[in-house]
């Protein structure tokens, strides 16, 4: 290899290693509100979290939002701005002794007339003794608390906490905000890339940004590591002039990211809202929304069981009598996958959703058990009619059990007409058919029958 050729790829090397000391996603930390990218709902001009910011009247905080959304970035430029002492601790490695301890060095800053700015990472971590722990320092002005959490805080922050605090909702970042941070990642020659020697071409920043879901953290690790193998790759071929430019390509970028992975937590709020959708897309009669929610449960790791459960109840709560073949395909995809398992089960999943979705609805059946359950609970153990009950013994015939009893077979039509409520309840209705798909059917023999009756 020509000498000056070597001390060149050394150089990039050596560029690259020294830029290299911590995680590229930390090095790209915007330090300022105008570095900051992405949630202008939050930060454009006249927008709340700015006014607050630059009006320096911050109150305590949750920033809730999905993981790489700038939770921590955030907190750490509001502690700038506003020229207060800031502690960062996380949830996970502090108990309730540190929290204490940390109070205390708050409590010297304030005295001293330095606000203290507190950012609890994962804050839904700590449990209730500990966040109630939060609560003097934050009614004494003693800090000011900023919790980030990905969980929804109504669920995972108690009480009196959040009641203290402005929730403050953060969105994944555009695929905008997610090239503007990848480009500046790539041309900064202080804490970026841009004395690697190496670019990206704009399909593969494109697929890059649109893949990350929203993610700058996963969008400047795979940057990273795309560069690392680009690296590599020129390592091997430095001997050769006529190698071509140092370029991340899309294919790069799928090697480095290996896969696309989905924005999905099986435990948590992202979990909640993906069968949401995936129910209320069915229940609109929407199979193209229906499949496609259904593909994101399982390329997050869903369990195909739980799904198939879910398609089993909305089969009877959503489509019921206006297709009583719902509930069969439904029960019968379970067991079909059951059998047959991942990855052929996909298909199964796929054609009880586009079934279920294609359906008739009614919730005529759901409304009926329910309005029932509510009547039982109102009115009590109404006394069964007499001639409903059985009167195996002489003493129950004596008392009039099985009294009246019209046997239905035994009349025309089998149909008799006997009354079944209880009497308080005579004349109630509790099914009332919407008269979608087969329940048309339904209400044309319900009002026969009334007409008989």
């Amino acid at each position: 290899m020509p000498e000056a050729e070597e001390n060149s790829l050394f150089n990039m090397k050596q560029a690259y290693v020294k830029t290299s000391k911590a995680p590229l996603a930390e090095r790209m930390r915007p330090k300022t509100l105008s570095d900051f990218a992405g949630q202008k709902h939050l930060l454009g001009d006249g927008r709340i979290l700015r006014k607050m910011i630059e009006n320096d009247c911050l109150s305590s905080l949750i920033l809730w939002g999905p993981p790489g959304c700038g939770k921590t970035t955030l907190a750490r430029i509001i502690a700038e701005e506003t020229r207060s002492h800031f502690i960062f601790f996380s949830a996970i490695l502090t108990g309730i002794k540190e929290i204490r301890e940390l109070f205390l060095e708050a409590e010297k800053y304030s005295a001293k007339g330095v606000p203290t700015i507190l950012f609890v990472d994962e804050i839904h971590r700590f449990n209730k003794t500990q966040q109630d722990a939060f609560l003097p320092y934050v009614e004494k002005g003693v800090v000011t608390v900023i919790g980030a959490t990905t969980e929804n805080p109504s669920f995972e922050v108690v009480s009196p906490l959040l009641s203290r605090c402005r929730v403050i909702r953060l969105d994944p970042l555009e695929p905008e905000a997610i090239t503007a941070i990848l480009k500046k990642a790539i041309s900064d020659k202080t804490d970026g890339l841009g004395n690697s020697g190496i670019a990206i071409g704009d399909d593969a920043m494109d697929f890059l940004a649109s893949m990350s879901d929203g993610d700058a953290r996963v969008a400047l690790n795979t940057l990273e590591i795309a560069t690392m193998i680009v690296a590599e790759g020129n390592n091997a071929a430095a001997g050769n002039p006529g190698s071509p430019l140092s370029i991340i390509a899309v294919e790069t970028v799928q090697e480095a990211m290996q896969r696309k992975a989905p924005v999905y937590d099986k435990g948590g709020d992202e979990h909640y809202n993906l069968v949401s959708a995936f129910i209320k897309s069915v229940r609109g009669s929407d199979p193209d929304a229906a499949v496609y929610w259904l593909a994101r449960m399982l390329e997050g790791g869903e369990d195909p069981l739980f799904i198939l459960r879910r398609m089993i109840i909305l089969a009877s709560e959503d489509i019921g009598n206006a297709d009583p073949r719902g509930i069969q395909v439904a029960v019968s995809a379970l067991h079909a996958f059951q059998v047959t398992g991942m990855p052929e089960g996909r298909i199964i999943l796929g054609q009880a959703a586009t079934y279920l979705a294609t359906a008739p609805k009614s919730n005529a059946s759901y409304i009926a058990i329910d309005s029932a359950i509510e009547e039982t609970r109102k009115s009590g153990a109404l006394p069964v009619p007499l001639h409903l009950r059985n009167a195996p013994t002489r003493l129950m015939k004596e008392m009039g059990y099985h009294d009246g009893y019209r046997y239905d077979h035994d009349f025309e039509n089998g149909f008799s007409g006997q009354e079944c409520l209880p009497e308080k309840l005579r004349g109630k209705k509790f099914y009332i058919p919407k008269g979608n798909g087969y329940e048309k059917n339904i209400l044309d023999r319900m009002e026969w029958l009334r007409r008989k009756k």
